[in-house]
């Protein structure tokens, strides 16, 4: 299943600091299979996070294990996704 994180910034000290951290788990969670896709929002507020999980619960312990959820410089919203099946017809 997959699971999109949004991240917003609450601190942009913080943020700046433990972002390579963050990008670095990002990563390795790809390599993984754990990571599809990541990236900022354009609004430099935060960005988003596609995890593929088998479960809620090891989504929302992979999303909160983030460097920038885990010092708190970014807040966590994690909601389950089911994308569509393009073309529709």
């Amino acid at each position: 299943m997959l699971y999109v994180a949004v991240l917003t910034i609450v601190d942009q000290e913080l943020n700046a600091k433990v972002r390579p951290a963050h990008l670095s788990y990002l990563n390795d969670l790809y390599k993984q299979g754990k990571v599809v896709m990541a990236g900022p929002f354009t609004d430099k507020q935060g960005g988003m996070v596609i995890y593929k999980a088998e479960s809620p619960e090891e989504a929302r312990r992979l999303a909160e294990a983030d460097p920038v959820v885990k010092e708190g410089a970014r807040t966590l919203e994690l909601r389950e996704w089911s994308p569509l099946e393009l073309p529709l017809a």
